[in-house]
């Protein structure tokens, strides 16, 4: 077995298909398979359901998934590691975080970043919580900026509560009247929602549900962009954790309005519970928190509450 079947392995689950895999490795799909074919034969095992939508791990699969993953980010580390010992935080981090944070923290914060940590490299995923709260257990995250239920928080990490977000309902200008709204009167607009398992979903069905409220939904999306896009349209409104439309796209015609009574997201950092952060995540992470302090402490944000203690 060598570093590189581990590697092939661990990019093919996350893919979730050969062919997707092998666009972003660069490796001929036939030798991709070849690879993972030989991995099966050495250990003895399946490692990979196969259908016409794709791969998903059998059991053993999975176990080698997060062993092989942990592997790979220890040997990612070593070096910045064996560096920073100097003082000077050096080497990759592996970040995630949710993409509504994302479309207007991602950009800023990597400049800064970039400005505080010169000989630190940031390789950023976004994506829905609960899927970076996954990548973090299985070690292809260091860490993740997330949205949590303050009711019913990820289990199994560390955390640190930085932010409070209110909801909003988002929908095209036209549609929407001056001032908040009740949530009986979202209750009876189509709205695009993401699927469950979501935090984002869970929050809003909880509110609903304790009304006596059922949420019209006339579509569920897995992106932001495609939520986004849906409420372009026209054809229905949403309900999103940021007041700020003015970085998404078809912004012009999108309008944010509160909800009443109102409901909540908390955005935490999240750790693995077994190990420390490395020298150089734990750099980021202290970058990221003073960051985002100073930016709500210079752009106060309706909406958005600092819960992180004293301003760093």
């Amino acid at each position: 077995m060598q570093l590189r079947h581990l590697r092939y392995f661990v990019r093919i689950v996350e893919a979730g298909s050969f062919s997707r895999a092998a666009a972003t490795i660069h490796v001929a799909q036939p030798a991709l398979s070849q690879q993972i074919a030989e991995l099966e034969e050495e250990l003895g095992v399946s490692l990979l359901h196969r259908s016409a939508r794709g791969v998903r791990p059998t059991p053993a699969g999975e176990t080698l998934y997060r062993e092989a993953a942990s592997i790979l980010q220890q040997m990612e580390q070593l070096p910045g590691k064996v560096r920073s010992t100097g003082g000077e935080a050096e080497g990759t981090v592996n970040l995630g975080m949710t993409s509504t944070l994302a479309a207007f923290l991602s950009g800023p914060f990597m400049e800064a970043c970039r400005t505080a940590l010169p000989k630190v490299a940031l390789r950023f995923i976004t994506g829905h919580s609960l899927l970076i709260a996954s990548r973090i257990e299985a070690r292809t995250l260091d860490f993740g900026i997330v949205f949590e239920d303050e009711h019913d928080p990820i289990r199994g990490f560390r955390r640190q509560p930085l932010l409070q977000q209110r909801l909003f309902l988002v929908r095209q200008k036209s549609l929407q009247k001056p001032g908040p709204v009740s949530l009986a009167d979202v209750a009876a607009l189509p709205l695009v929602l993401p699927a469950s398992p979501n935090v984002l979903r869970d929050v809003i069905d909880r509110a609903f549900a304790s009304l006596s409220l059922m949420s019209n939904v006339a579509a569920e999306a897995d992106t932001l962009y495609s939520i986004v896009s849906a409420v372009q349209s026209g054809t229905c409104g949403t309900i999103l954790p940021t007041e700020d439309v003015s970085t998404m796209p078809g912004r012009t015609a999108l309008t944010a309005t509160p909800i009443e009574p109102p409901m909540w997201l908390t955005a935490s950092v999240l750790m693995p519970t077994d190990s420390p952060l490395s020298g150089a995540a734990d750099a980021v992470r202290q970058v990221f928190v003073k960051f985002v302090a100073q930016s709500i402490a210079m752009n106060p944000v309706s909406g958005l509450q600092w819960t992180g203690g004293a301003m760093p």
